[in-house]
């Protein structure tokens, strides 16, 4: 099955990323942000219940960005999804922002959680969820991870108490790009095969191309049903859709110069992005 309007979304929010980095003059997590974007143009063009314009609706699905340095996938999904305006958008890093290098909490503008610290963000969706079940409410947790997050130990204590609560109403998706900031994930702390490890864990696994649009909407429209929570595996390109920054972890953290910034618009051209 095809879905143009999320590629329309992914190529919209891909242009904004780069649009809002240059901007700033700031150096800017480019790569790990522009991994998640087929991701969250998923969960928040097709997945997550919520209402725009009431964004604290009780029966909302609650969102967590755990791997908090990722705005730069996550605010370009707010606004391609209306819940902020192009003009709070447009406030990215300048004083007095609510948009900052990592995620505040603010129900008004649909961010539910502040992240920074990494490894945290799983813990907070475990209780969110045993709250909902706890009320009957029927809102479902998302958390996004990133790899290299997964080597903190908070990661896999709560891997195993949600699997232990059987946590059905949870789903973490790993943003596995393979990158941090050190270099390879794999040779600062090798976790690999995170899909045979979440499964171990007592999870229900899908092991997916995190880039693949069908992939990932056929993975979160089939989340468990034996009592378990769901892990989505998403096998990414860091830097993914600027082929001068994909897998170059010089662009974990960096200013986007005048020039790199034409330079990526223009390997992104040829297709036409929707309107904000």
């Amino acid at each position: 099955m095809s879905y143009p309007d999320l590629e329309e979304m992914a190529l919209f929010m891909r242009r904004k990323i780069l649009d809002i980095s240059h901007k700033c003059g700031m150096s800017t997590h480019l790569g790990g942000g522009l991994s998640m974007v087929e991701i969250m143009a998923v969960l928040y063009g097709r997945v997550l219940r919520f209402d725009p314009n009431n964004p604290r609706w009780e029966d909302r699905d609650r969102f967590i960005l755990s791997k908090g340095h990722g705005v730069l996938g996550y605010y370009p999904a707010l606004l391609a999804s209306g819940i902020i305006s192009e003009k709070v958008f447009q406030t990215f890093l300048t004083n007095g922002s609510d948009l900052i290098a990592h995620p505040v909490m603010n129900l008004d503008l649909g961010i539910e959680s502040s992240n920074g610290s990494l490894g945290q963000g799983l813990s907070m969706a475990i209780g969110i969820a045993l709250a909902g079940r706890k009320k009957g409410t029927p809102y479902k947790v998302y958390v996004l991870l990133g790899d290299g997050e997964c080597n903190e130990g908070a990661v896999w204590e709560a891997v195993t108490l949600a699997a232990h609560l059987g946590l059905q109403n949870l789903v973490a998706v790993v943003d596995y790009n393979k990158l941090q900031s050190d270099g390879a994930s794999r040779d600062i702390l090798r976790v690999d095969n995170l899909a045979e490890r979440f499964g171990v864990f007592g999870w229900h696994v899908h092991d997916v191309d995190g880039h693949d649009i069908d992939a990932l909407v056929e993975a979160f429209e089939h989340p468990s049903a034996n009592g378990k929570p769901t892990a989505i595996v998403g096998n990414t390109v860091k830097g993914k859709g600027v082929p001068f920054m994909e897998n170059d972890n010089a662009w974990h953290h960096a200013r986007l110069t005048k020039e790199a910034y034409e330079k990526a618009m223009a390997a992104i051209a040829g297709k036409v992005p929707v309107e904000a």
